[in-house]
């Protein structure tokens, strides 16, 4: 019997057209239960909708774990490695997330102090604010009524690592309270209603989708190379009040500044990734991290009338990078293609991490109690870029 699906409620700013084959609730199962049988309908849904979810669920971290890596039976690590964020100061990722001792594939993620946590004693969470990130700030006055979203991004080291497939999120204990108006801050007026600690979703196969034809010729061209250690690199760097990139004021770090690192661990990646069920491409740059964009030439016989960079590029200069893939990416966090989940207590949210980007968003008071499970697991496998057919197809 197949599983049943419901779309996912989608708030009054969404375009529901554009999210037709986007995010469905699993109803009637319990994700760390599933038969072979179920688990393969879980996995094909995953993949064709990008996020599922499971309301009401108690799910150990042992369950989560072991959902996580049927997507990847070969992949063993933390997506930023086991017991690794912790123990990096440098990098920006060090405050977010505290390890579960006995698992360490999961990590507890939330704001506030919790107590003798699945063998954490005393664990202090604090939930990533844009005044930490951002160039510029909400005015303190406005910082629990409006907010922005936090950084645009895919779960991945982006170094040595390979970008996991899947994530899931396990919301213990969400505090309830009044929504916040998500402010863009871009000079576009735009702005979003959202409820209090939102997880925000953006589908990378609309990205591609709306892109101009010229953009899209570009993206199936290019690939990214992205910085040695690029959560230290950027740290003292500040992102745009959009939260999609990192301004470019020259502030991150020199090479020679980094940790040590190899070359041949720096990682290259096709700007669009290939969906391993439905075939679409998905727009998936993480733009904090990018360094550099490599531009392949019009295939021959391609019609060159308004392409950009027909005969390739090699793009070097951090800006004008920057300035590019903003252009791209932009047009898809535009409020009617965000999807803002409302979280619940015990809901088990399965998301393909190669097929959307996410943020999180929001501001809370010190007291405000927020605890959720992560994990993500370093892929056994590279993402898969277009195929020669789909470079002619759409260069």
């Amino acid at each position: 019997m197949a599983i049943e699906l419901a779309p996912l409620p989608l708030p009054p700013s969404a375009d529901a057209s554009k999210f037709a084959n986007f995010g469905r609730e699993v109803r009637g199962l319990h994700p760390g239960k599933l038969t072979p049988e179920q688990l393969k309908e879980v996995q094909e849904a995953l993949y064709k909708y990008d996020a599922l979810l499971f309301r009401d669920v108690v799910v150990t971290p042992e369950e989560q774990y072991a959902l996580t890596k049927s997507f990847d039976p070969q992949s063993e690590s933390y997506g930023h490695g086991n017991n690794k964020t912790e123990s990096t100061k440098k990098s920006i990722l060090h405050p977010d997330l505290k390890t579960i001792p006995r698992v360490p594939q999961v990590q507890l993620i939330g704001n506030g102090t919790v107590y003798n946590h699945e063998g954490l004693d005393v664990a202090k969470l604090k939930h990533p604010s844009h005044t930490t990130f951002h160039k510029t700030q909400v005015p303190p006055e406005d910082q629990l009524k409006a907010t922005r979203f936090y950084r645009w991004h895919i779960d991945a080291a982006l170094y040595d690592l390979n970008p996991p497939k899947v994530t899931t999120l396990y919301g213990l204990k969400v505090p309830k309270g009044d929504t916040q108006v998500c402010r863009y801050d871009d000079g576009t007026g735009d702005e979003l209603t959202v409820p209090l600690g939102t997880t925000a979703f953006v589908s990378g196969r609309t990205m591609f989708d709306i892109l101009p034809r010229e953009y899209q010729s570009l993206a199936v061209r290019s690939k990214v190379k992205y910085a040695p250690h690029p959560y230290v690199w950027m740290a003292p760097a500040q992102a745009m009040p959009t939260g999609l990139g990192i301004e470019s004021d020259g502030k991150e770090l020199s090479l020679e500044e980094l940790p040590s690192w190899e070359k041949e661990k720096v990682k290259v990646f096709p700007v669009t990734w290939k969906n391993p069920v439905t075939g679409a491409l998905h727009f998936q740059v993480h733009p904090c991290g990018v360094q550099e964009l490599l531009v392949d030439p019009l295939p021959s016989g391609a019609n060159r009338e308004g392409a950009l960079y027909p005969d390739g590029a090699h793009i070097t200069d951090l800006k004008q990078v920057r300035e590019i893939l903003y252009k791209m990416q932009r047009p898809a966090i535009a409020p009617p293609l965000v999807y803002p989940h409302d979280w619940q207590e015990n809901d088990f949210v399965l998301f393909h991490n190669r097929g959307v980007l996410h943020s999180v968003v929001g501001a809370f008071s010190p007291e405000q109690v927020r605890a959720f499970h992560q994990c993500n697991l370093a892929a056994s496998d590279e993402p898969t870029g277009p195929t020669e057919e789909d470079v002619k197809k759409y260069a």
